[in-house]
C-alpha cells in the first residue's frame, strides 16, 4: 500500500512540474510575439508560410473527402428522427462547436504534431540548436514562433473548409445521390448559425492549434536526447497533445453551455 501511494505521489508531482514547466515555456514563446526584432524575420516569414502549405494546403485531400462523407453521413442519420429545424440546429452543433474542432486537431496531431516533434529533436541532438544561438540568434523567435503562426492559421483554414464542405457539400451529396427529402435545409442551416457558434468552434481550434505546437515544440526542444530516442518521445508528445485538446474541448463546451 506504502508503495502505491508513493507510487501515485511522485507521478502526481512529476506531472505538475511537466505543467509548470511547459507553461513556463509557454510565456517565454509569448514574449517573443512582443519583442520587436528584425535578426531572422526573413527565416521566420519562410519557414510559417512553409507550415502553413505543409500543415494545411497537403492536408486538403484528406480533409476533402473526409467532411464530404461526414457530413454526408450526419445528414442522413438525423434527417430520420429530427425535424427540418432540429436537422439543421443538429448539424450546426455537431459541425461547428464539437465535431468539426476535433476533427481537425486529431488531423494536425497525426500529420504535422509528430512531425514537427521529430523535425526538432533531430535538430536539437544534432546540435543545431547551439548552431543557431551561436550565430546570434534567439531559438525561441526563428524556431517556434513561425510554426505557432503557420500551424495556427492552418487549422483555422482546415476548419472552415471543413464546415463548409460538411454542410453544403453534404447535402449536395444526398440531394443528387439520394431520395431523402430534406426540404429547406440550407435555409434551416442559415436560420441556426449564430454568432455563438462561430465564436465557440473558431476558439477552439485556435487554442487547439497554439497547445499541439507549444507541447511539440516544447518536447522538441528538451536536452539530453539520442536519436534512438526521438520516436518514444514524438509519440508521447501527440498522445500529450491529444489529451490537451480533448481537456480544452470539455472546458470551453461546458463553459458555454453553462
Amino acid at each position: 500500500m506504502d508503495r502505491i501511494i508513493g507510487y501515485i505521489g511522485r507521478q502526481a508531482i512529476d506531472s505538475t512540474n511537466h505543467i509548470i514547466h511547459l507553461a513556463a515555456f509557454s510565456f517565454c514563446i509569448i514574449k517573443q510575439f512582443f519583442k520587436p526584432s528584425r535578426a531572422g524575420r526573413t527565416v521566420v516569414h519562410h519557414i510559417a508560410l512553409e507550415q502553413i502549405y505543409y500543415t494545411g494546403v497537403q492536408a486538403l485531400p484528406i480533409l476533402i473527402p473526409t467532411s464530404l462523407l461526414i457530413g454526408g453521413t450526419l445528414i442522413i442519420q438525423f434527417s430520420k428522427i429530427s425535424g427540418q429545424y432540429e436537422l439543421g440546429k443538429t448539424v450546426v452543433i455537431l459541425v461547428l462547436r464539437e465535431l468539426g474542432p476535433m476533427l481537425i486537431a486529431f488531423l494536425v496531431i497525426l500529420r504535422s504534431a509528430t512531425v514537427v516533434t521529430i523535425e526538432i529533436s533531430q535538430m536539437n541532438a544534432l546540435n543545431e540548436i547551439d548552431a543557431i544561438e551561436m550565430a546570434g540568434l534567439d531559438p525561441l523567435r526563428i524556431i517556434c514562433v513561425p510554426r505557432i503562426i503557420g500551424i495556427t492559421v492552418a487549422v483555422l483554414g482546415l476548419y472552415v473548409v471543413f464546415a463548409i464542405l460538411s454542410i453544403i457539400g453534404g447535402f449536395f451529396i444526398i440531394w443528387a445521390g439520394t431520395d431523402i427529402f430534406l426540404g429547406n435545409f440550407l435555409d434551416q442551416i442559415g436560420k441556426a448559425i449564430t454568432p455563438a457558434d462561430m465564436i465557440v468552434g473558431i476558439g477552439k481550434v485556435l487554442w487547439f492549434g497554439i497547445t499541439i505546437t507549444i507541447t511539440c515544440l516544447y518536447h522538441g526542444l528538451r536536452k539530453e536526447k539520442r536519436i534512438t530516442d526521438i520516436p518514444v518521445i514524438a509519440s508521447r508528445a501527440g498522445i500529450e497533445c491529444f489529451f490537451y485538446c480533448l481537456l480544452i474541448n470539455v472546458l470551453i463546451s461546458t463553459v458555454y453551455y453553462l
